[in-house]
This record gives structure tokens, C-alpha cells and sequence, in this order.
């Protein structure tokens, strides 16, 4: 599976292609590094995005998981870039529970490129399973300016 890793502002990410899709973003520098033409643009979109320049990723996605899951990523995807929603109100407009869909959040393979930073507790800023957990989530809700609740 190739993979290309890139420096950002949250530390070194990783990105994998699989079938002409994105399938992974992981924190870390990558073992194996392979430039394809997909890759190369993540990278630039990933850096544009740091940089205040990109608010809306232009990539395909093909991340592994359920139907349910795949459904809340989905969601993910619609929330715009400086908002955020809260895993009730996402939960609600789902027909599922607030946990099942932090559950669905924390498993997500694609952050950034699928916002799960977006969703946020009813009371505060909720939970965040990549990078170095919630001071990764504020900053990424800090470079979108983005409400905490």
C-alpha cells in the first residue's frame, strides 16, 4: 500500500492509497515512502489546509468500516469547515445515540480529510482519539476557528 508522510503543525502525518483512493491518515512518520500522483495532491491539500488556504478537501476516500460507520463519516464530511456540531446533535439527525457515533468518530480512518475534530460534546470540547489526543483537537478547531460548543 503506498504511503507518503508529511511535517504539519500537529505533528508528522501519513497518508495511504489503496485502489486509487485515500484509506488512511495516521500520525507518524511512515516506513515506506512512495510518491504516487494521488498522494503528492493529499500532501499539497494537507498543507494548504494548515495554512489557512484550503477549507474543503478535494480527494477520493474509501475508508474501511460499516455501513453504520460509513454513514456517520459521511456526515462528518458535510459538517463545513469553522463549524462544529455536537455527537447529539449529528447522533439525532442519524437516528442513533450519542455514543455510537463517538464510538464511529474514534474509529474513523481518515482524520482531518473526514472532520471528526468538528463534533463536540453538549458540555465542552468531547474526545479525540488522534495525535496527541484534545490539545490536537483545539488546534485543529483553533486553525478553523471553529466554536467549542
Amino acid at each position: 500500500m503506498p504511503q507518503l508522510s508529511l511535517h504539519s503543525p500537529i505533528g508528522d502525518l501519513t497518508v495511504s492509497e489503496e485502489d486509487g483512493a485515500i484509506v488512511a491518515l495516521d500520525w507518524g512518520w511512515g516506513r515506506d515512502q512512495t510518491e504516487t500522483p494521488l498522494l503528492a495532491r493529499a500532501r499539497t491539500q494537507l498543507h494548504a489546509y494548515f495554512e489557512g488556504g484550503l477549507h474543503d478537501f478535494d480527494l477520493p476516500l474509501a475508508p474501511a468500516g460499516s455501513t453504520f460507520r460509513r454513514r456517520v463519516w459521511a456526515a462528518l464530511q458535510a459538517i463545513p469547515y469553522g463549524a462544529t456540531t455536537t455527537y447529539a446533535a449529528l447522533a439525532a439527525g442519524l437516528g442513533s445515540a450519542p455514543r455510537a457515533v463517538g464510538q464511529a468518530n474514534a474509529a474513523n480512518p481518515i482524520p482531518i480529510l473526514i472532520p471528526c475534530h468538528r463534533v463536540v460534546a453538549v458540555g465542552g470540547i468531547g474526545g479525540y482519539s488522534g495525535g496527541e489526543g484534545l490539545s490536537t483537537k483545539r488546534a485543529l478547531l483553533a486553525l478553523e476557528a471553529a466554536p467549542l460548543f
